[in-house]
C-alpha cells in the first residue's frame, strides 16, 4: 500500500515537472496554436508513459493552455480577444504590485538589465519572435522582484497564454519592437529608484500594448 502511494506520488510530480517543461516551450513558441497534439510523439519526447501524458494533458487543460475535443483530440489552445483582456488586467496587477515592491540591489533587476541589452542586440537582426520571447522574460523577472514563487507561477501561465496569442499573429516589428526601449526606460527608472516613473511608464507600456494586440487580433480576422 505504502508503495503504491510512493508510486502514485511519484507519478505526480513526474507529470507536474512535464507541464513545466511543456508551458516553458510554449512560452518559447515550441508550440502553435490549434495544434493538434500527438500522444505518442509527445510522450515519446518526454521519456514518459501515456498515463502520465494523460494527466499531464489534464494539468495544462485546467490551465486553459490545452482543451480536449472529444473524438478528435487534445489541441493547443487558441485566445481571443475576452482572454487577451483578461490577461493585461491580470498582467497589470500583479507586474504593479511587483515593480510597487522593488528594492534598488534586487537580483531580478541584474537580470532585467540583461534582457533589456540583449532585446536591444537582438533587434537589429529583424528576429521578432525572439525578440518577443526576451521581452516576456523582461517581465517575467519584473515578477520575480516580489519574491513570491506562486506569484511567479501564476505569471508563467500568463506568458504562455500570451505567447498562444502572438502565435495567431505575424511576427511583425509592430509587435514588439516598440517595448525594447520601453524596457530599456523601465530598468533605469528602477535602477535609479524613481518607482513613480517606473510604474508610469509600466501602466503605458501594458496599456499601448493590449491596444496593439487586440487591433492585430481584429486584423486578422477580418
Amino acid at each position: 500500500m505504502a508503495n503504491e502511494q510512493a508510486l502514485e506520488i511519484d507519478d505526480r510530480s513526474l507529470a507536474e515537472s512535464v507541464a513545466a517543461r511543456m508551458r516553458e516551450l510554449l512560452i518559447v513558441g515550441e508550440f502553435a496554436p490549434r495544434q493538434k497534439l500527438s500522444e505518442q510523439q509527445v510522450a515519446t519526447r518526454f521519456g514518459i508513459s501515456r498515463n502520465t501524458l494523460r494527466e499531464v494533458f489534464r494539468l495544462l487543460t485546467s490551465q486553459r493552455l490545452l482543451k480536449h475535443i472529444p473524438n478528435r483530440g487534445v489541441f493547443v489552445v487558441a485566445p481571443g480577444e475576452a482572454e487577451v483582456i483578461d490577461i493585461y488586467r491580470v498582467r497589470s496587477v500583479i507586474q504593479r504590485g511587483a515593480v510597487q515592491a522593488a528594492v534598488r540591489g534586487h537580483p531580478a533587476l541584474a537580470r532585467m538589465r540583461l534582457l533589456a541589452e540583449q532585446a536591444l542586440k537582438a533587434r537589429p537582426d529583424g528576429d521578432w519572435r525572439q525578440v518577443g520571447t526576451i521581452n516576456m522574460e523582461f517581465h517575467r523577472a519584473m515578477v520575480e522582484l516580489c519574491d513570491s514563487p506562486r506569484l511567479s507561477a501564476c505569471f508563467a501561465l500568463v506568458l504562455a497564454e500570451l505567447r498562444l496569442v502572438f502565435g495567431q499573429l505575424e511576427d511583425a516589428a509592430h509587435l514588439h519592437e516598440p517595448y525594447i526601449d520601453l524596457n530599456a526606460s523601465i530598468i533605469r527608472r528602477l535602477e535609479e529608484g524613481d518607482m513613480a516613473a517606473a510604474l508610469s511608464q509600466l501602466e503605458s507600456y501594458l496599456l499601448k500594448s493590449e491596444k496593439s494586440v487586440l487591433a492585430a487580433l481584429l486584423r486578422r480576422r477580418r
